[in-house]
């Protein structure tokens, strides 16, 4: 078996242990500089203070300035930082990771860069010095992924998309457990640009839940579920659009990195958890303080959206893409939210060629 390294000590990153410690690797777990707290708990009886999970034993936690001596002797490497950590951790495992090391991902973006809207295992790739980047070709797994379920060995499918078919094929053998099934994929834009928007769109999908809330009713087959599933419709549509837009295959956006990851995202994630406290009539900001402090990708993606139509690194007019457009305005500048359904299911972009 072999010897991973985990670079992010999160609830994702931790919770990808698991199946590589079952599949019997041997892991380091290497905290960030955001995560003495998690290694110290770790360190002091295995519990993860986040996952609320005693964590396999097996699992060998590291402090981030322990880095190189952790790297020693590594097989394969991990990423479970958040994408606003990308290039820090780049930067520190640049020159230490041999060439040749699979290298993959949980962390989950787009970046606007030099005009053009690019992915983050190209991303990756760019930022290794050579001989690596050469000889690495990193791959992302995207797909529905709740690090406390996973944790807890729920059964699990995701993608693990690359450009490179054999180096996929090996990470996706190196990780496979009975419960984790990771799928390859070489379609890189389509997996990592759906397991962006679908933060953006699951935000979406929760408006509903809290506007029902907000009109005094309780949760219950009778509530707004027409609503959220005419939502949920016009996300996949836009999704399938953008996707198209970015130079991925339309229909990645109908599998496991779109539709799957879309309810995942809405029903068991903070996401969904914070499009329901906008739909209560919350102000952003507001909205923003009851999470006390979980990372929102969903306004990252938002905001990164609206710079790639502003900078036309994303060449489509905006007015297709309806509810994108009012998710941008009530998640950036604190618009109410009044959905534009009337908008909803244009024909030139139903209409359009997957």
């Amino acid at each position: 078996m072999a010897t991973i390294l985990i670079l992010g000590a999160g609830m994702m990153g931790s919770a990808l242990a698991v199946p590589l410690v079952d599949r019997g690797h041997a892991l380091r777990l290497v905290g960030t500089h955001l995560d003495a707290g998690i290694i110290d708990s770790l360190r002091a009886d295995g519990t993860h203070p986040k996952l609320r999970l005693t964590l396999p034993r097996e699992i060998t936690p590291f402090a981030w300035r322990e880095l190189q001596g952790a790297m020693q002797g590594v097989d394969a490497v991990a990423l479970g930082v958040s994408s606003a950590g990308v290039a820090w951790a780049c930067e520190q495992l640049g020159p230490l990771i041999r060439p040749g090391t699979p290298l993959f991902m949980i962390t989950k973006g787009l970046v606007v860069e030099g005009g053009a809207v690019r992915c983050l295992p190209d991303v990756v790739r760019d930022r290794l010095p050579e001989p690596a980047r050469s000889t690495i070709h990193p791959a992302a797994i995207a797909g529905p992924c709740i690090a406390g379920e996973l944790a807890r060995r729920v059964p699990t499918c995701v993608l693990v998309a690359g450009r490179d078919r054999a180096s996929n094929a090996a990470i996706a053998g190196l990780i496979e457990t009975p419960y984790y099934r990771p799928l390859p994929t070489l379609d890189v834009v389509g997996a990592e640009a759906c397991a962006a928007l679908k933060n953006a769109y699951a935000m979406g999908i929760a408006l509903p839940a809290g506007m029902h809330e907000r009109a005094g009713g309780q949760a219950g087959s009778v509530a707004m579920h027409n609503l959220e599933s005419a939502i949920m419709a016009q996300a996949v549509l836009e999704m399938r659009g953008l996707v198209r837009a970015l130079g991925g295959r339309a229909d990645t956006a109908s599998g496991l990195a779109g539709v799957g990851d879309l309810d995942v995202t809405t029903n068991g994630g903070r996401t969904g958890r914070f499009g329901k406290l906008l739909g209560t009539g919350l102000g952003r900001d507001e909205a923003i303080a009851r999470m006390e402090g979980a990372t929102l990708e969903c306004l990252e993606i938002l905001a990164s959206l609206r710079d790639a139509f502003t900078t036309k690194a994303l060449d489509e007019p905006l007015e297709r893409y309806p509810l994108a457009e009012h998710l941008m305005a009530v998640a950036l500048d604190g618009a109410p939210v009044n959905l534009p359904i009337s908008r909803f299911f244009g024909a030139d972009l139903a209409g359009a060629d997957p």
